[in-house]
């Protein structure tokens, strides 16, 4: 047997083994959050992970659950409250699914969701700032100051955040603008293609005879060859570090063409931008010559202007070392509400989404109610 065990071909647990935390949560959740029966439940973890639990213990498990989950002391609940907000540091999201809108604002620092809204409609500026004079109410009542906020760009928080926190630090995520960024290279590189493409001749039909269309031929081979490789490699134009063979390569590929080797210094330069050893100030300055270089190149010049236009706010976090650079806290709390609706379907009504997320909220120790 311990052959056999060590072979790997026996699926059992050595003697006097245990089940991991995490196969004992998921047992509960099949339980208490799918409603699933406790043979169910055992015949999933058996189908699904390959770990055999008898349905008497999920049911113990369970109900050791039920016994020890029951409610908070108020006083523990105020004080693990006030260390979530203490530093004052908060990122709100919008997570559309299907007919309803999930409004969440997530401590940045311990990515623990703080308060939620669930909207059967798309937000507004108006629902933005009403859900946003929720928190600042409680935290001036517990002596809570709100330090810097972190959204993703969108065009829903700038005038709420404005109206409601006054003038307090607002970060652009640093993610979705290298990802706007990314965009707008790849499609000037694109451009910058297709016109290398119409510049190359037209051929008659069948093999080429005389020695202009010959000529003809070989120009149009190179042109088609110059303007796959970019295509093949595409991907050197936006990655972060290249290796010094890729940097050959990128530099072979964009021969004769000063346009395409603009998009990867764009590139190098912002990256350098979003150093933490450089101040605010200094980046913009950075960015002011960034600009100036920018406009030289006509073909990419209106493209690059207006992506360039949104970095200023995405530097703020150069002078405040606690103010987060990207909203990770809320995307992973998305990721999570829609993993959670692929798995059980029956969470697509108002009702089901937002006992959910209560039960993730309390799950992951936060207990508040949402805004309804």
């Amino acid at each position: 047997m311990q052959e056999l065990l060590q072979r790997g071909h026996v699926g059992l647990a050595l003697p006097k083994s245990h089940y991991t935390h995490r196969v004992v949560a998921m047992a509960v959740r099949l339980v208490v959050e799918d409603g699933l029966p406790y043979r169910t439940a055992s015949w999933h973890l058996w189908r699904d992970h390959r770990v055999f639990v008898p349905y008497a213990t999920i049911q113990n498990w369970v109900e050791a659950g039920g016994k020890k989950g029951g409610t908070t002391h108020p006083r523990r609940l105020s004080e693990r409250r006030n260390w979530m907000i203490s530093r004052g540091y908060i990122a709100p999201t919008s997570c559309t699914t299907g007919r309803f809108c999930v409004l969440s604002i997530v401590d940045n620092r311990t990515f623990r969701r703080l308060i939620y809204e669930v909207l059967d409609h798309d937000p507004d500026h108006a629902d933005i700032e009403r859900f946003f004079r929720r928190p600042p109410g409680d935290t001036q009542r517990r002596g809570l100051v709100l330090q810097g906020i972190t959204t993703d760009g969108s065009n829903l928080y700038p005038e709420p955040i404005s109206q409601v926190f006054g003038d307090v630090s607002h970060q652009l995520c640093e993610i979705h603008v290298i990802k706007e960024l990314t965009k707008a290279v790849l499609h000037a590189s694109a451009k910058v293609r297709k016109e290398l493409a119409a510049t190359r001749p037209k051929l008659g039909r069948g093999r080429p005879s005389s020695a202009a269309a010959r000529k003809a031929a070989r120009q149009a081979k190179r042109i088609e060859e110059k303007v796959g490789r970019p295509v093949q490699h595409r991907y050197l134009f936006v990655q972060h570090v290249l290796t010094p063979a890729q940097r050959r390569t990128l530099i072979r590929i964009t021969r004769g063409q000063p346009e395409l080797r603009t998009l990867r210094s764009i590139i190098d330069e912002v990256y350098r931008l979003f150093d933490r050893r450089c101040r605010t100030d200094t980046a913009w300055e950075k960015l002011a010559r960034l600009r100036h270089r920018v406009r030289r190149f006509r073909r990419i010049a209106n493209l690059a202007e207006a992506l360039l236009s949104n970095l200023e706010k995405a530097l703020t976090f150069l002078d405040d070392k606690l103010l987060p650079s990207t909203s990770n806290a809320v995307e992973r709390g998305n990721r999570r509400h829609r993993k959670m609706q692929k798995t059980v379907y029956r969470v697509r009504t108002k009702p089901h989404i937002s006992s959910r997320i209560a039960l993730d909220m309390q799950r992951r120790g936060t207990s508040w109610r949402s805004a309804v």
